[in-house]
């Protein structure tokens, strides 16, 4: 007793806070990872008990790459490729808008600011119809394949991604003294060199921290692919052919849960690769 004591005075209420928060943000992944080593009667039983047998979440996983209705490589393939030039147009793109409207002192800059942030403002299902309605004017006016297709996924998650990632890269930007840039321009940089020589590697925390962000937000996204490419073509991605295992009046467990567990592998490993860059990132623009 004396030893439960001391060790609970070791911890302030502060630590048992964060502790208790852990477990409950935890528990639900628990539970998803138990019940992917289970069969469909025994996830209804009993959801929360412990597999009789863990081997069987590799003959789930079987299960779902030797089922050819959902094609689950070809969806892997599909979502590697948009979130990959997804998010390396988004941060391309954002750092260099960011760091043209931190380095112009006008009125426009400041308007265009404020233009990339009220994006963060608008709901996405506000502009649902809108989306569709300017893809079906796409492929008639301009005569090209667009819907069902990755560069129209790629070029919608540039626009719904450039808001945060410009705000958070314009705070970075500020915190970087000129005079590193100006001493380029002495030595004869240009302004393109200026920036992906000396103002991009410097902005290394913070896009390791929008490529983690968005990276969870692209991977997991479900209702933009739904719109853009539907669950039926061949462009689908990993979320939309998880979905093909909850039926209208079936829903298989098993399988459902166990390609959610394989679908949050890359992005646990892209967030413990990368964690080290997360806070720095976040706090790095708040002080100039």
């Amino acid at each position: 007793m004396a030893q439960l004591k001391s060790f609970f005075r070791k911890f302030s209420w502060l630590e048992l806070l964060a502790l208790g928060l852990m477990i409950a943000f935890l528990y639900p992944f628990l539970i998803v990872v138990l019940n992917a080593s289970k069969t469909n009667i025994a996830i209804t039983d009993n959801p929360i008990a412990l597999p009789t047998d863990w081997l069987l979440f590799f003959r789930n996983v079987g299960n779902i790459v030797n089922d050819p209705n959902l094609n689950y490589f070809q969806a892997l393939f599909n979502s590697v490729i948009i979130t990959t030039f997804s998010l390396a147009l988004i941060g391309i793109s954002a750092a260099m808008a960011a760091w043209v409207l931190v380095r112009t002192k006008t009125r426009l800059s400041m308007t265009l600011f404020l233009f990339f942030v009220s994006g963060l403002v608008i709901p996405f299902q506000i502009v649902m119809l809108p989306i569709v309605e300017l893809s079906r004017i796409i492929q008639q006016t301009v005569g090209i394949a667009w819907k069902d297709t990755h560069y129209a996924v790629i070029f919608a998650y540039m626009g719904f991604g450039a808001p945060l990632s410009v705000f958070l890269f314009h705070g970075f930007i500020k915190s970087i003294p000129i005079d590193i840039e100006e001493a380029a321009i002495i030595d004869g940089c240009s302004k393109p060199e200026v920036f992906f020589r000396v103002v991009f590697p410097i902005l290394k925390p913070i896009f390791v921290t929008l490529l983690v962000l968005n990276g969870l937000w692209i991977w997991n996204d479900f209702l933009l692919p739904l719109i853009m490419i539907g669950t039926g073509g061949d462009t689908k991605t990993i979320p939309l052919a998880v979905a093909n295992f909850a039926g209208a009046y079936v829903i298989q467990w098993n399988l459902l849960l166990t390609a959610l567990v394989l679908s949050a592998i890359p992005v646990i490993i892209l967030f413990l690769f990368a964690q080290k860059y997360i806070i720095k990132g976040m706090t790095s623009g708040a002080i100039k």
